[in-house]
């Protein structure tokens, strides 16, 4: 959530950035003249509230001065007074947090503003690459995508995936099976061995509370599984409830939120977490995306990484995070290229992202593999979450980042398809040997 103050002072700024965020100039000037309208009429009513406060605790004070004076008829006149001042402060104190939550609601619909080193433009055809680790070595005419490979060692099975969950689920068995398990303990063991993130176990459901606060609320409730409570309904004002639960789509959603509704000593900054989790997205805009395989499930794991820093960190911090992600792919020697996205192709909550892209040889193309963005205090606002500065007597947001360490599922089909020999086997890479009982190759048994 963008700050109303920064708002009210910078316009302009607010408008040029929803233009590079592909809102016409008319929409985003009008979402910022209804944001500044808001807070005026919200500071106009406060000012009027706080008149009648500062009036009722003068005439209480003068009531008294009145009784000691023995003027009774000027203390009856005083408390008739204080009484309609009541009274108005009963009504103004509901429309206070009514105009609080308009202009909360107008405000958690703005996404972040995009960084000043962000490249402009519509959609991923305008990002721009950053570097390209590993050569992507000649396509031989054997080559095949995943879900042959799968299909044909007889250890992916879909067909059966479908008769029990429908489209988009995947069913692993045997040595894949255990390849999956060995990709993510891979991940995490590196995360926290050597790169110095805490590993959670987090819940696989969280209230509606948890999702605003990363921004998934009320935006992308479409995109989401709702485990618990009463469906939100569309066009109607968005309120929390705390009886809803909804299953997590990635585990960014609980670790970034470890932290709401607290203020952190600034000595136990940078926090960094990392889980491995279940991720559940209904991936309602992808139709006819991706249909075959795994690339595009209802339900995949994933090894989540998040930041919590302060405000001087984060960018140094986002450097980092994707090196730890990269490290991933280059321990697995699979040939990847890094991306920074541009302001039409970036995520809702973040200022920057980088896309780790890693090379399938089936599709003969580049496919995402993590995402890592640096928010700044987007969150932090929805979330209410702080630190003490280092003099120790302020409080100031916290900045967050998150990040794929990686998308294990993805991470198996490009193992599976940068690995694959021409008679229909899967090599073991050498980081993956250690978790596969010294398995070396997977082939039809």
């Amino acid at each position: 959530m963008l700050d109303i103050k920064w708002i009210r002072d910078n316009p302009t700024a607010l408008a040029e950035a929803l233009v590079k965020r592909q809102w016409s100039s008319n929409e985003a000037q009008a979402k910022v003249d209804e944001l500044v309208a808001l807070d005026e009429d919200r500071r106009a009513h406060l000012g009027k509230l706080q008149e009648r406060q500062e009036r009722r605790n003068a005439a209480s004070k003068e009531i008294g001065n009145a009784m000691r004076s023995g003027d009774s008829a000027l203390a009856e006149t005083l408390k008739a007074e204080v009484g309609e001042i009541k009274s108005f402060l009963q009504g103004a104190e509901a429309m206070e947090r009514e105009l609080d939550a308009k202009l909360e609601g107008a405000l958690a619909e703005l996404p972040n503003i995009p960084a000043a080193d962000v490249p402009v433009g519509a959609d991923e055809k305008d990002n721009v690459l950053k570097h390209k680790v590993g050569k992507t070595p000649e396509r031989p005419n054997w080559v095949k995508e995943h879900y042959e490979i799968g299909e044909a060692l007889g250890q992916m099975d879909f067909e059966r995936a479908a008769k029990l969950s429908g489209s988009r689920f995947t069913v692993l068995k045997g040595q894949l099976a255990r390849l999956e398990r060995a990709l993510g303990q891979f991940m995490l063991d590196l995360h926290t061995t050597e790169h110095g993130y805490e590993e959670v176990q987090v819940p696989l459901m969280v209230r509606d509370e948890a999702m605003f606060g990363t921004g998934q609320l009320p935006k992308f409730a479409e995109d989401l599984y709702l485990a618990a409570g009463t469906p939100t309904v569309a066009g109607e004002p968005w309120e929390p409830d705390s009886d809803r639960r909804w299953l997590i789509p990635t585990a960014e959603v609980p670790l970034t939120n470890l932290v709401r509704e607290e203020i952190t000593a600034h000595e136990k900054l940078p926090l960094r977490f990392t889980a491995l989790s279940p991720c559940f997205r209904s991936e309602a805009g992808s139709a006819g995306r991706d249909t075959r395989g795994m690339l595009r499930q209802h339900q995949f794991y994933k090894v989540e990484l998040v930041s919590i820093t302060d405000q001087e960190s984060s960018i140094a911090e986002h450097e980092r995070m994707t090196e730890c992600a990269e490290e991933v792919l280059k321990r697995l020697e699979l040939p990847f290229r890094t991306m920074t996205l541009c302001t039409g192709d970036m995520g809702f909550g973040a200022q920057k992202t980088y896309d780790i892209e890693v090379w399938l040889p089936g599709q003969n193309a580049y496919r995402e593999i993590s995402s890592c963005s640096v928010c700044g205090d987007f969150q932090a606002r929805r979330m209410n979450a702080r630190y003490k500065d280092k003099s120790g007597k302020g409080n100031l947001f916290v900045h967050t980042l998150n990040g794929s360490g990686t998308a294990v599922g993805r991470a198996l089909i490009a193992v599976m398809e940068n690995y694959q020999q021409e008679d229909g086997s899967v090599m073991i890479p050498e980081a993956l040997k250690p978790y596969m009982g010294g398995l070396t190759k997977i082939e039809v048994r």
